[in-house]
């Protein structure tokens, strides 16, 4: 029984090669991460707070692409570990807001260094012309989407990368 015409063509589908890019990139970086004694939602979580510390767990969850709830555990986990530390009660409202202690920040030293060695290897058959370009498209396309511009029915065809 044949599907054809029904649905896209994988092989033709960017959508389908950016998720397929995304887990060859989260399998590649758990990996290097594993011996670490992390994963890759426990170092998206530290290297937020590295860069803008007093994240609530909400705040930490959307930037790590996770649920609220799997937030919570984590920076439960990170606290018991001594890796991050939050305020007994909120300063204001309900958030508590994490900071990375000096063990968080050498953990996390280490672990940014294997990601950047992932990184490293996905890039390394691309010019440094090609690595803008692809940056710079991967932007647009995140963009167009948050944004919500277009109908869907552009006319646009496949294109095959």
């Amino acid at each position: 029984m044949s599907q054809k015409g029904a649905g896209i063509d994988l092989d033709q589908s960017l959508g389908y090669l950016l998720k397929e890019a995304s887990s060859a990139l989260r399998a590649a970086m758990e990996e290097v991460l594993r011996p670490l004694g992390m994963s890759v939602t426990h170092y998206s979580c530290l290297e937020l707070l590295a860069q803008r510390p007093g994240l609530s767990n909400s705040e930490l969850a959307r930037g790590a692409f996770v649920t609220r709830q799997t937030m919570n555990v984590l920076l439960q986990a990170l606290e018991r570990d001594g890796y991050v530390t939050r305020p007994a009660e909120a300063p204001v409202g309900k958030a508590l807001p994490a900071r990375l202690t000096p063990s968080g920040r050498r953990s996390l030293e280490k672990a940014t260094a294997a990601v950047r060695s992932v990184e490293v290897r996905m890039l390394a058959g691309m010019t440094d012309t090609e690595q803008e370009a692809a940056f710079r498209s991967l932007k647009s396309m995140v963009r167009s989407l948050r944004d919500g511009d277009g109908d869907g029915d552009s006319g646009a065809q496949p294109v095959r990368v």
